[in-house]
């Protein structure tokens, strides 16, 4: 409060009426001095009386503007370690791509090689069986052979026996045969 009434009673003397020499200078057209004191002292009791807040307000403002900056270093701190760890993996994904590469270049020779296996082991089966069902054709094919030469064979001696038989042989041999079945009945 000193201030600003040793501020008041400096202007209140310096613009006294009994100082009428220098009310035509601070008169004077662009140099009017007192419009500066007046302004200096609007100032100055601005400052006093908002001196407080306006300090409470700064600290405020620059607290704020330190949490900001705070936040914004931790976030820029998190973007560069996600910006590290994609290079990292950028780096690391030419040979992952190549791992994947041969893993699966492993993988369709052994599909390959089992695919092989498999089919031989088909193949193999198919001769089998295929030799199986020769063999039974043959035997079946042997079978009717043996069957139609039984039954040629019959019929050639069939006709052998009628063509070589006079009837006299006929009757001699039914009578041998009767004459050898009364014997065993007795």
């Amino acid at each position: 409060m000193t201030f600003v009434a040793m501020s008041s009673l400096q202007l209140a003397i310096f613009l006294a009426p009994e100082a009428s020499s220098w009310s035509t200078y601070l008169n004077y057209p662009g140099a009017e001095v007192w419009k500066f004191a007046n302004l200096f002292l609007f100032i100055g009791v601005g400052v006093y009386l908002l001196r407080r807040r306006l300090a409470d307000a700064l600290h405020s403002r620059r607290e704020g503007i330190k949490r900001e900056l705070l936040r914004a270093q931790q976030e820029r701190d998190a973007a560069l370690a996600q910006l590290a760890e994609v290079e990292s993996r950028f780096e690391r994904l030419d040979t992952e791509v190549a791992a994947i590469r041969d893993r699966s270049r492993a993988e369709a020779a052994a599909e390959q090689e089992r695919i092989k296996a498999a089919t031989e082991i088909e193949i193999k089966q198919l001769r089998e069986q295929a030799q199986r069902e020769i063999e039974s054709a043959g035997k079946a094919a042997r079978q009717e052979l043996r069957r139609y030469a039984a039954e040629q064979s019959v019929r050639i001696a069939e006709s052998l026996v009628r063509r070589e038989i006079r009837p006299e042989d006929d009757a001699r041999l039914i009578d041998l045969n009767l004459g050898e079945f009364g014997r065993r009945q007795l």
